[in-house]
């Protein structure tokens, strides 16, 4: 008598065929499982048919085969939310997990993990809490694999402190939960709880592996701490770890973070191998420090040798070309991308726009953005390059095109559009712009509300960018510091330094554009004593005095005529004094026919810069104010013998 098939043999063959993933197989059996009637009465057949359909990819003839099922138990329901979560449809793994609350179903501790997996991979921290309180509740949060589901959900949502309960409710920890407790705070560069979390693993007996170490390291680089960075090395180097190719990896993407290029150069430079991500990570530590020569160079090595670029340095290769000035080899990049299909990337045509933008090439920056999916950020860049090259006109036409596009600005593109209407003093569109930023509720944004002061200072309304000032009550330094300037550019310095106090008064530190600001308004309006107090006042606050500052000061003093102590601070200070300083004194010595002072401020000028004309004519001049002709002569000769020959001035009309 010939053998059949039952219901207990059935699921058993399904379950090797969907571990083989042979699917043709499973279809026959499912074949015969109809004809035999072995459906009937019985979940087990018809749910080991979900999960072999599932297993192999075809999640749809699962969901069909659940469909037809009379008998529907938790471990049916279980299989078909299994088989949406395996193939990366967990919304609806969820919206089955739903439904089968509905039908009074009870999970079980599988249903439970594979629901949390789901939360993860949509991060979804709400239904991922529910699940959780739902496990304690029915007692499943016992369960070793519930917990670790918990503790990964919990970290794929980067939620610090669910994944730390969650750790903490794990009475047995094994490596992959002291990984994944360690990840979720070396994402946000927590060093010191790191540290205690990598100590505490080893004194419980787990010894970390390779991943362990390089969570490590991956938390050292986002803290951008290049002294732990290097401590760690050592520790790396002693127990050697250094050798393990994930490792080695992630010592170099460490180094990048933290800007320690030198040795993250050292390390590439050694005898280790490296993959395609560790070619990426040097060219783009190289662009962000400002390396552009040896960011391009290794670029242009990684495409000799074959290596693929990602989309992350392709930009920053680009934003290198465009520091550089470099716009051939930018091209050349433009059309290695074309071929390679790599021109598709937001981010990369964003990169493209702001090189065309800044190099001049205008016109090709808007076909980019007119040929390609674009995002604000694309129109944000092209924007930015008219304003930058002066074009503000057509930078205020994109962004009304922006508008007609139905896209909504972003407050970067209000920045924009605002700078714009200062460079242009386009008071009327200001206005309307101001007028868009309050329907738009974006009033209280700071870095708009600064734009927005800034741009009725330059369009000449100072009574109104003070009321817009005083409307924001939480600023920072950058908001003072456009208010102070803007009282300074229209010549009421008084105003400009009661604004400076008061800005110390809210306990904002002024920092070194504060006092350029105050000091230039003091200098213009000749407030000597004052601009002296705030000068001696940078020290209180730790702000070095740059060129500028030490310029500010020897015009305010020289305007006031104190020559002798615009000289003696020249000559005191810490810096070489540039053209400008010494043609603001020598000028302030004409104004006075200062005749001593001019004279050994001139020679000084002169030494510092033997083929300046300016200052042999300042000083021809300043003899012939006083009617000294033979020393005037006597200079022009000077400059004649020397061969320094006058500028010849040029008109464009």
């Amino acid at each position: 008598m010939p053998c059949v098939p039952n219901v207990f043999t059935v699921p058993i063959v399904v379950s090797c065929c969907a571990e083989l993933l042979c699917i043709e197989m499973g279809q026959m059996v499912h074949s015969l499982s109809l004809k035999l009637g072995l459906y009937v009465g019985n979940s087990a057949v018809g749910s080991s048919f979900v999960y072999m359909y599932s297993k192999c990819g075809n999640v749809i003839h699962g969901s069909k085969v659940f469909d037809e099922m009379e008998l529907r138990d938790v471990v049916a329901w279980t299989a078909l939310i299994v088989g949406y979560v395996q193939n990366e449809e967990s919304d609806k793994g969820l919206g089955c997990l739903h439904e089968m609350h509905k039908t009074g179903e009870k999970p079980n501790f599988r249903t439970i993990e594979v629901g949390l997996q789901a939360c993860a991979n949509l991060a979804d921290i709400l239904n991922g809490r529910c699940l959780h309180g739902y496990s304690l509740k029915t007692g499943n949060g016992c369960s070793r694999y519930v917990q670790s589901s918990l503790l990964l959900m919990y970290s794929m949502c980067e939620s610090t402190e669910g994944a730390h309960v969650a750790f903490c409710e794990i009475p047995n920890k094994d490596i992959i939960s002291w990984t994944v407790i360690i990840a979720v705070y070396a994402r946000s560069g927590s060093i010191n709880e790191c540290l205690e979390l990598f100590w505490d693993m080893q004194i419980s007996g787990v010894d970390p592996d390779g991943i362990v170490i390089s969570c490590m390291l991956s938390c050292f680089g986002n803290a951008g701490k290049d002294y732990e960075c290097k401590a760690f090395h050592g520790l790396i180097i002693r127990r050697n770890y250094e050798f393990d190719k994930m490792v080695s990896s992630s010592l170099l993407s460490m180094y990048c973070k933290c800007g320690c290029l030198d040795l993250a150069e050292k390390l590439f430079n050694g005898p280790c191998e490296w993959e395609r991500d560790s070619w990426n990570c040097i060219v783009a530590g190289y662009g962000k420090v400002g390396l552009e020569t040896k960011c391009i160079g290794t670029f242009r090595k990684m495409q000799h040798l074959g290596i693929e670029s990602d989309f992350s340095s392709l930009s920053i290769v680009i934003s290198s070309c465009s520091q550089l000035g470099a716009l051939h080899l930018g091209k050349s990049i433009h059309c290695h991308m074309i071929k390679s299909g790599m021109d598709e990337s937001t981010s990369v045509i964003n990169s493209l726009v702001g090189m065309y933008g800044k190099l001049g090439n205008l016109a090709t920056a808007r076909k980019i953005l007119f040929m390609v999916d674009r995002d604000i950020v694309t129109w944000n860049t092209l924007m930015s390059a008219y304003t930058h090259n002066g074009i503000s006109s057509e930078a205020l036409a994109l962004f009304y095109e922006m508008i007609l596009a139905d896209l909504k600005p972003s407050s970067v593109t209000l920045m924009v559009a605002l700078s714009a209407c200062s460079h242009l003093a386009a008071l009327d569109h200001g206005k309307r712009l101001h007028a868009y930023i309050k329907d738009a509720g974006l009033e209280c944004d700071l870095s708009v509300a600064t734009a927005l002061v800034d741009m009725y200072v330059k369009c000449g309304q100072l009574q109104t960018s003070r009321v817009v000032f005083d409307s924001v009550s939480q600023r920072d330094v950058v908001f003072w510091n456009v208010m102070v300037s803007g009282y300074g550019i229209h010549g009421d310095a008084k105003s400009a330094v009661d604004i400076f106090q008061q800005m110390e008064a809210s306990d904002v530190r002024p920092n070194a554009a504060s006092f350029l600001a105050v000091l230039s308004a003091c200098t213009h309006a000749g407030l000597v004593e004052e601009g002296k107090d705030l000068f001696c006042r940078m020290r209180d606050y730790s702000v070095v005095p740059t060129l500028r500052h030490y310029a500010c000061m020897v015009d305010l003093l020289g305007r006031s005529g104190y020559l002798e102590d615009a000289e003696a601070m020249v000559q005191s200070m810490p810096l070489p004094p540039d053209g400008a300083m010494w043609g603001a004194l020598l000028g302030a010595c004409k104004i006075y026919n200062n005749v001593e002072v001019g004279e050994r401020v001139a020679r000084l000028a002169i030494d510092s810069d033997p083929e300046n004309d300016g200052y042999y004519i300042m000083l021809s001049n300043l003899y012939g104010s006083v009617g000294k002709w033979k020393e005037a002569e006597e200079v022009r000769g000077i400059m004649k013998n020397k061969r320094v020959r006058k500028r010849s001035g040029w008109s464009a009309l």
